[in-house]
């Protein structure tokens, strides 16, 4: 029977109303707000799949996953090698194009199974922005091992840069790939790739060591305070006090003014609660209850306001040595 012919987006919404609700708004939470209102419009005009259809994208699907597997175990060739002999060599061929049409092969995908250290002897020595480039497809504590490593003129050099990153054109990746692993001719957007951005900064600070990351946005509040100021308010948020021990809870708490705890905790959810009222007496718990409950409905504001107060208050505690937040880089805790 003949394939019917889809575009990209009806596909995906058939692979969502194939998944069913559950299974599709887990996916939602790693698109884009645009991304998720066009699939929505399109489940909504989707009237009925017959089998046949679903069948023939579920089975699409998979054949990309399993060709993606391949390229990031061995390249391209043992990807067409495997696929051909799962798939026949018209069908692994088809598989192996539409994977290239459809963009799926992300860049340095072969750089993420190599060992940051190793992968620092190659990269330390480039220019700043080679290694921000690099470093914007890595993963938070690949790139947080790196950065640690390079020398304290550089680590915030290359901090900015990927804060700052915006676009940059599949030549410059190509070549760069290139240079890094000649053995992988990786397959990259033909439009622009955005990568890096202050998100991308703010994973890396949050797993190198503390001493790195005060180095970076010390030396940024002087060069770049707008975008220093941007990156710190994205780094450590009111609901990683679950990053913090009970004894840590309690030192915060100490400094804290009750009504900005009531309404910091009107805005988070149950389990940053727990963690908190288990961390004061029942008296005072029961007291900031009563409090939310008869405060009413609170804007947003006010909320984000309050839990920025209680937030500076932890980094300041951290920078004093008072209380430790777990992280990467030899902050592990001894007891």
């Amino acid at each position: 029977m003949a394939e019917v012919q889809l575009t990209g987006i009806q596909k995906a919404a058939v692979l969502l109303i194939a998944l069913g609700p559950e299974k599709s708004a887990l996916i939602f939470k790693h698109l884009k707000e645009e991304e998720i209102e066009d699939l929505t419009l399109e489940i909504a005009n989707t009237k009925s799949v017959t089998p046949q259809v679903k069948e023939q994208v579920i089975n699409e699907f998979y054949e990309v996953c399993l060709a993606q597997q391949y390229i990031a175990e061995g390249g391209i060739g043992y990807a067409k090698e495997l696929l051909e002999k799962a798939l026949g060599q018209e069908k692994a061929l088809d598989v192996i194009g539409r994977l290239t049409a459809s963009l799926q092969v992300k860049p340095f995908e072969f750089v993420k199974k190599t060992d940051a250290s190793q992968l620092l002897n190659f990269i330390q020595d480039e220019h700043p922005q080679t290694i921000a480039l690099i470093l914007s497809y890595l993963s938070p504590g690949q790139s947080a091992t790196i950065i640690s490593a390079l020398t304290p003129e550089k680590q915030a050099d290359v901090a900015r840069r990927i804060a700052t990153m915006d676009r940059t054109s599949p030549d410059v990746i190509k070549e760069v790939e290139k240079v890094l692993e000649a053995k992988l001719s990786s397959l990259v957007n033909q439009d622009y790739t955005i990568i890096g951005g202050v998100d991308a900064v703010v994973d890396i600070l949050n797993t190198v060591d503390r001493g790195t990351e005060k180095h970076i946005m010390e030396t940024l509040e002087i060069e770049e305070p707008e975008l220093a100021d941007e990156i710190r308010k994205k780094m450590f948020v009111f609901e990683d006090i679950l990053l913090l021990d009970d004894r840590a809870i309690q030192r915060v708490l100490r400094d804290v003014d009750n009504n900005d705890l009531a309404v910091a905790c009107k805005g988070s959810n149950e389990e940053v609660q727990t963690a908190i009222f288990n961390n004061m007496s029942k008296r005072l718990a029961e007291m900031i209850r009563e409090d939310m409950e008869f405060m009413g409905p609170v804007r947003m504001k006010d909320v984000e306001e309050a839990q920025q107060k209680i937030v500076n208050i932890i980094r300041k505690l951290e920078d004093a040595g008072e209380i430790v937040i777990s992280r990467g880089g030899g902050d592990e805790i001894i007891v």
